[in-house]
């Protein structure tokens, strides 16, 4: 409301805003039943590009000039808006992903270190068992989408094990689901999440916590876990009683192979256009412009994709650090599960985390999310 606020005042068009925890089970019913929104706004842009695809959404290139939109976003956000070569969104924001969460105080008296590689982060979860003490929180927990949390840590792990190319290959599934680089992602994901005494209340903990509830035992006395990993807008949901600056910091997820760097992995929210009217163009322009990126910048809990966002826009040490995080990445990379087609991205994936961390064996988990996959 606070980003509507100017369009509002400027241009005298009221906008009424529906939100819903079910998005992608909702929207496609809308669109069916005659009533879709004159705009959406998809965290999944597999779901947009679906959309485009037959033909539901009016190109945002139609209207907006090539230029202004470059001028707005990196080619690198306006591809992952582009669909058969035309462009039909406009990114609202972004999280970044690949981060680690830990309460600096807990980690200070323990005399822990930042981990730089992925092998001292796992000496650090067994120094920190070692102690007495449970080194990860992990809650997958998220009423229909419950599992997409898990989706993410393979995502990271595969960036990290096999780099941007194989990655683009598995999201597009020009790589099977079962392939041997997939199967190893689970197997790294399930040293830890697998591993009982790694795991705040084990697996059944994951399954049943709730994911904005899983920060609560870093700040526990004594902490319940040490570490969380999980994307940037998880500031909204840590205790009342947390000061970000200081009770809590990050770091990024170690790499795994040293050629690779550190990838950066990425969400967003991408706004497209289901009705072509006066009004509706005039958000979405609005919605590209710096005016609207700086004010959702300084409620602090996401980065701007926008080129034009200052680091100053920022409200506080740690929104402003992921925002030199996404700008300073060897490889940025969009989350996988958002781009597969939703029967997989918002479906057999997510259920296929939930499977795995309940005890199904890998391969037959692996196996049923390949051939859901749509012909």
């Amino acid at each position: 409301e606070q980003i509507l606020e100017p369009f509002t005042k400027e241009t005298g068009i009221k906008v009424v805003y529906e939100a819903s925890s079910d998005f992608a089970t909702l929207l496609p019913v809308l669109v069916e039943s005659g009533n879709a929104p004159d705009l959406a706004m998809f965290p999944q842009p597999g779901l947009m590009a679906d959309f485009a695809r037959e033909g539901q959404l009016v190109p945002v290139d139609t209207f907006m000039d090539k230029s202004q939109l470059s001028a707005a976003y990196s080619q690198n956000w306006l591809d992952l808006a582009t669909v058969d070569s035309k462009v039909y969104g406009v990114w609202i924001r972004a999280a970044v992903k690949s981060l680690v969460w830990y309460n600096r105080a807990a980690f200070k008296a323990a005399g822990y270190k930042i981990p730089t590689t992925w092998n001292e982060m796992m000496a650090l979860s067994d120094q920190i068992v070692a102690d007495g003490g449970v080194p990860w929180c992990i809650g997958i927990e998220s009423g229909a989408a419950t599992g997409w949390v898990g989706t993410d840590w393979i995502e990271d792990i595969m960036l990290r094990t096999v780099g941007g190319e194989v990655y683009d290959q598995w999201v597009a599934h020009k790589i099977p689901f079962n392939h041997p680089a997939v199967k190893n992602a689970f197997e790294q994901f399930g040293n830890i999440a697998l591993n009982p005494k790694y795991v705040f209340g084990g697996t059944v903990g994951i399954i049943s916590t709730p994911f904005g509830d899983a920060t609560a035992p870093l700040f526990d006395n004594p902490p319940g876990c040490y570490l969380h990993r999980q994307a940037s807008f998880i500031t909204s949901f840590l205790p009342k009683d947390v000061a970000l600056d200081k009770d809590v910091s990050i770091f990024l997820l170690p790499g795994i192979k040293q050629e690779l760097g550190v990838p950066v992995l990425v969400s967003g929210i991408v706004t497209a256009m289901f009705k072509d009217t006066p009004e509706a163009r005039k958000l979405m322009e609005y919605l590209s412009t710096a005016q609207a990126h700086t004010i959702w910048a300084s409620q602090g809990d996401y980065v701007s994709p926008h080129k034009q966002v200052s680091l100053d826009a920022y409200p506080n040490d740690i929104v402003k650090r992921q925002a030199e995080i996404l700008a300073n990445a060897d490889m940025v990379r969009f989350d996988g599960s958002d781009m597969m087609p939703g029967a997989v991205g918002t479906g057999t994936f997510w259920s296929g985390i939930v499977d795995y961390i309940g005890g199904t064996d890998v391969d037959t988990v692996l196996k049923t999310i390949e051939d859901s996959w749509p012909d």
